[in-house]
């Protein structure tokens, strides 16, 4: 058993025995995972006994959980939907979560339109269009719509259908028919369209037979050029073929999946058949905190159909599947409108051809997992590890998962502006930058920028009412771009804020780590990877700061050229005075002329500029 609180033994203990979806959180109130349940009593319960089949995950997590909450839902299928929105939302740690942003190409045919073309995207849309692929492992949807122009004249031009008066060259090629100048039907063009889509799902014997024809007929002319082209795409369509599998004659579309774990990290495969062929094996490498394969691999499963890819009329899994999750993949494919059908089989094969796919898919699964381990060793080193291991440089008794960098950019105290930089686990979450433009001090004074932009931020954490997903983030420990100077101004900014979070400051020159309340620095090894790790985050703060910086002056500096009389030195110091274009268009003649260098022609010039635009 977990040494828990009583709260929690109580909340357990009262817990319903509907279906549901739980949510666990930290000391912190951060969500750390999310998790569905036919009966919420019995599997919450499971977290918290028989720690010794738990996966090294799965007691991290419990060692971790502060608090728990539940929504109950009327049946299991809302459950599932709940809890991979909920994911979606929150990205907990120890969910597992598609962070690798994989993104392979498809072929899109909007037949809303009266005169489709066959456009390449990477992320599907539920918008009744068809969509074949994905294509990875060397096939690539360009060569694929070059081959289908090549013996289908389907139109090629972007956007719109254009209203021509006389057709494109490509018509002359024998590339399009025209449909912008009329020279072909809505009918006669959707049969040809109906053909594409025949050979996007594996019927390549029509293409081939016209490949070839037109192959002969160009080599006739004494068309060389053209004609090694179409050899080239006829050489691609028999590689392509030899992927074909000798066991699926029926031109079957299956994803066959598999999963491989050591207790820490998993990986899947995902074998992909389309048109009885085999497109390839995506694999991923995850996390593994669940308490079982079938949830684990589920939860898998309802975030790859909803981010990466559209489920096919078959699925192959390794356990006996639910009804719950078969019915959510066919609301999945019916949403998406793709196929001849938009029911979605899943199965757990016992013997036969498609056993065979899943086993494929096993192997896969299990190679990969092999070398991920050796990856993650390494990537955990610079990212988690480095984390770990710089909190106990510092003494910092809880983990480093978010990590703050501030630093202060302006030249000569003009256009004084910030940047924090968000590190999460090791690694940069750019979407939790932030930049801040200095309001309250005046000139060059790096220590008293320094302590406004902590006040803020920090102010912004205590705000209730704050709907910004960084701002409203703990950081575990704040890094400041400097010495024992910027330190401890941050740290009496923190402090009036009523805050003690952990804070250090790095100096650039000696790489030096100082904390407060020790006169000296603490130094860490230059080959250390926790330096390292400041370092980088460090110099992303610095990066983010002058590049914020230079976007503004440049702003400025470009709208003053316009202005005659105005040259370099008259802008430099309307700029150090009035730090914004619009301060300079709402100065009077007077506070205009007071600049040093501003005549009361130039004066009356920059009146003049703002009041005509």
């Amino acid at each position: 058993m977990y040494n828990i609180t009583m709260d929690l033994k109580t909340k357990v203990a009262e817990l319903p025995q509907n279906s549901g979806v739980y949510i666990m959180k930290n000391a912190d109130g951060e969500v750390i995972y999310v998790g569905k349940a036919k009966n919420l009593k019995n599997r919450v319960s499971q977290y918290f006994q028989h720690s010794r089949n738990h996966t090294v995950k799965v007691t991290s997590m419990v060692k971790n959980i502060a608090d728990f909450y539940y929504i109950v839902v009327p049946n299991e299928a809302e459950a599932l939907a709940l809890e991979n929105n909920l994911i979606k939302k929150y990205q907990p740690y120890y969910n597992i979560l598609l962070k690798d942003g994989k993104s392979y190409p498809y072929i899109r045919i909007d037949l809303k339109q009266d005169f489709p073309r066959l456009d390449i995207v990477r992320k599907i849309k539920r918008d009744g269009a068809k969509y074949f692929g994905p294509y990875f492992a060397g096939v690539r949807p360009l060569d694929l719509i070059k081959m289908i122009n090549n013996a289908y004249p389907l139109r090629m031009c972007k956007g719109k259908l254009p209203k021509r008066v006389r057709p494109c060259i490509n018509y002359d090629l024998g590339l399009c028919s025209a449909p912008c100048c009329k020279l072909i039907t809505k009918e006669e063009y959707r049969k040809l369209i109906n053909k594409a889509m025949d050979f996007l799902n594996g019927k390549f014997g029509e293409v081939q037979q016209i490949l070839q024809q037109k192959m002969t007929r160009l080599a006739d002319n004494e068309q060389f050029e053209l004609a090694l082209t179409i050899r080239d795409d006829l050489n691609m369509l028999d590689r392509i073929k030899q992927h074909t599998l000798t066991f699926m004659p029926n031109l079957d579309n299956i994803d066959a999946f598999a999963w491989a774990s050591n207790g820490s990290v998993a990986s899947v495969a995902v074998l992909v058949i389309r048109g009885g062929r085999s497109v390839g094996v995506d694999c991923f490498h995850l996390v593994d905190p669940e308490l079982n394969v079938e949830d684990s691999l589920t939860q898998f499963i309802t975030q790859y159909y909803s981010t990466t890819a559209i489920p096919p009329e078959q699925v192959l899994i390794p356990f006996e599947p639910d009804g719950v999750l078969n019915e959510w993949l066919t609301e999945q494919r019916k949403s998406a409108s793709i196929g001849r059908t938009s029911k979605v089989e899943l199965l757990c094969p016992k013997k036969g051809e498609k056993k065979k796919l899943v086993a494929i898919a096993q192997q896969n699964a299990e190679m990969y997992l092999e070398k991920a381990v050796e990856k993650e060793k390494r990537i955990n080193d610079f990212t988690v590890g480095a984390s770990e291991k710089l909190a106990q440089i510092l003494g910092i008794t809880k983990p480093i998962r978010r990590m703050e960098c501030y630093d202060i950019s302006n030249i000569g105290g003009v256009l004084s502006v910030a940047s924090m930089v968000v590190f999460v686990d090791g690694e940069a979450k750019k979407s939790h930058y932030r930049k801040f433009r200095i309001k309250t001090v005046e000139g060059a004074n790096d220590f008293a920028s320094m302590q406004e932009v902590i006040t803020r931020r920090l102010n912004e954490l205590k705000n209730p009412d704050s709907t910004d997903p960084s701002f409203s983030s703990k950081p575990d420990l704040i890094v400041v771009d400097g010495g024992k100077g910027q330190l401890s101004n941050a740290v009496e900014a923190m402090q009036k804020c009523g805050f003690n979070i952990p804070m250090i400051g790095l100096a650039k020159q000696e790489e030096e780590v100082f904390v407060p309340n020790r006169p000296e620095p603490i130094i860490i090894p230059r080959t250390h990877n926790s330096l390292k790790l400041l370092q980088r985050i460090r110099d992303e703060s610095h990066r983010f700061a002058i590049m914020y910086h230079r976007s503004l002056r440049n702003k400025i500096t470009s709208i003053l050229q316009e202005i005659e009389g105005i040259g370099p030195v008259k802008r430099k110091n309307l700029i150090k005075t009035f730090k914004s274009i619009d301060n300079i268009k709402n100065a009077s003649i007077d506070e205009l002329k007071a600049v040093n260098g501003i005549t009361e022609k130039d004066a009356v010039n920059i009146k003049k500029y703002f009041d005509v635009e």
